[in-house]
């Protein structure tokens, strides 16, 4: 919105002196000393926490507007002059007022908004350059991260970029890393053109998303671009993804407010918003969609609507064949459904196994799932199946086959079950490959299917920390150019294959390996 109040609130000078040391995201609130979502007030420069912290910013605000009776006339008009009113993020820089309630996207008749903005930049990119010095040389004196700076050049060691905690949003960024490493994936956002949402006045500004806007301003893909871009640039150390949280809040209501989500349910919202989106060409921008190697899914699918392929269902989209034999009449039905992931139920005879360590029992391992997923199973008395010649419910077997498999296989451990009153959680490790998990047994034609293209390498993990659904902590690993990193919101670090693999995955991501070339010559 185009608020009144800058040029009264917006200070005419900016003194660095009087900002605190060390890069503006970083800052503490001189209230409570809280360094999580840090204020500044544009007036007097006085740094506080945000209103989902401690709310120490709108209390300095509503504290100066409250003087005692004992005020003169005069102290009056100085509160009206200098309101303190407007305050900026220190992490995205966007501009709040209080006495719109509302974020602002102009500017004072001076500039003076854009130059608190460009001084605050200049001094997280100071610290940044500070900061990466310093891992720099932390990173040369770790056996591990040497080998990593050795093989990579010493570049992208140090590259990396978390996602901000805009609280409890710790599933969403999981999930965006994730994402981010899945290169044909990522890739593909990256290099859309970028859409201009607003117009007139606005034109060619940075846009920041105001409550007052219409859904028909906001663009998910275009978001998701932005936050995609932002990572592994090296250019800072945190990036905050509240425009693309803000894009979430307007179009998926289930994700509104500050509590703990689940990243699966998440990650499927997501895709399938991406891919209704791409298909729709929103906010006047014609996207591009993406032939599935000749193949149309068919409708009725979440992630084929009206038989439009895109890069989701590209990339994530294989097809299940569903049989269902009745047991009285022998009657076969066939049913085929597509799929963005699978969700695999953990064995019961591992559910107390807890630990890789763990001596009693055999180790749960994923191909123990995704068998448990495929083996003929009998329906119970809740699922009988309507048989279509006896004209009744019957009992009958069901089996899944997987009759085409996607390119970047997305494999999702149940790992929350309802129980009479509460989601539990069941925390049993499960084994993974990290390389070569190979599908070919899986399939219903396998010999249709060469050698390589049903293997399949580890490209990313997301990990549940804690007891339950509505609780704990979501961190991911991913693997970039060669290298494993893990992400926990605003920290990324390099790590290796036997920390990856001792993770109570909850979502794992697959991608296919690529087929080698026929180099010898044919006789």
């Amino acid at each position: 919105m185009e608020c009144p109040h800058l040029n009264s609130s917006v200070c005419l000078a900016v003194d660095s002196s009087r900002f605190p040391n060390g890069s503006p995201s970083s800052w503490c609130c001189s209230v409570c000393r809280s360094n999580k979502s840090p204020w500044v007030c544009l007036t007097c420069l006085n740094v506080h926490c945000g209103r989902y912290v401690n709310g120490h910013a709108k209390k300095h605000f509503e504290d100066t507007q409250s003087p005692g009776g004992s005020q003169r006339k005069c102290e009056k008009q100085e509160k009206e002059r200098t309101q303190h009113s407007v305050c900026m993020d220190c992490s995205s820089y966007s501009t709040y007022c209080y006495r719109c309630d509302d974020f602002v996207v102009n500017d004072s008749k001076l500039g003076l908004v854009q130059k608190v903005r460009e001084h605050l930049q200049s001094l997280e990119n100071s610290a940044f350059a500070v900061d990466r010095h310093r891992k720099r040389k932390l990173l040369d004196g770790s056996p591990l991260n040497s080998k990593l700076l050795k093989d990579s050049g010493g570049a992208s060691a140090v590259c990396a970029t978390g996602l901000r905690n805009l609280g409890n949003t710790c599933f969403m960024n999981a999930i965006l890393q994730s994402l981010s490493n899945i290169q044909q994936f990522c890739c593909y956002f990256k290099e859309l053109p970028a859409v201009e949402l607003r117009s007139g006045k606005t034109a060619g500004r940075r846009m920041y998303h105001t409550r007052s806007q219409g859904d028909t301003s906001v663009s998910l893909v275009e978001e998701f671009r932005k936050t995609l871009c932002s990572l592994w640039q090296g250019s800072q150390t945190a990036f905050s993804p509240e425009s693309l949280f803000y894009v979430v809040w307007k179009i998926m209501p289930n994700f509104r407010g500050y509590q703990q989500q689940d990243a699966h349910e998440f990650m499927r919202y997501l895709l399938d918003h991406l891919h209704l989106e791409l298909q729709g060409g929103r906010n006047g921008a014609a996207r591009s969609t993406v032939p599935q190697d000749g193949v149309k899914l068919p409708t009725g699918g979440k992630c084929c609507i009206n038989g439009t392929s895109t890069v989701v269902t590209s990339i994530f989209g294989g097809m299940l064949q569903n049989e269902v034999n009745c047991l009285i009449c022998g009657t076969e039905s066939r049913k085929f459904d597509p799929f963005l992931d699978l969700s695999l139920d953990i064995p019961s005879q591992f559910r107390n196994k807890r630990t890789k360590n763990q001596e009693s029992g055999p180790i749960c391992t994923l191909r123990d799932c995704l068998r448990s997923f495929t083996d003929l199973e009998e329906l119970d008395e809740t699922e009988l199946y309507v048989c279509h010649k006896c004209k009744k419910r019957q009992k009958s077997t069901k089996k899944f086959w997987i009759q085409k498999l996607p390119k970047v296989l997305c494999l999702h451990l149940k790992r929350f079950h309802w129980t009479a009153y509460l989601r539990n959680k069941i925390d049993t490790y499960v084994e993974f490959p990290v390389r070569g998990l190979d599908m070919k047994c899986y399939l219903l034609e396998p010999e249709n299917s060469g050698p390589e293209s049903c293997l399949y390498d580890l490209a990313a993990v997301v990990v549940h920390h804690g007891s339950g659904v509505g609780s704990g902590h979501y961190t991911a690993y991913a693997s970039h150019e060669g290298r494993w990193f893990h992400f926990n919101d605003s920290t990324v670090t390099p790590t290796d294959e036997d920390t990856v693999v001792k993770a109570k995955a909850y979502i794992l991501f697959y991608v296919e390996r690529p087929a080698k070339a026929d180099t010898d010559p044919k006789l």
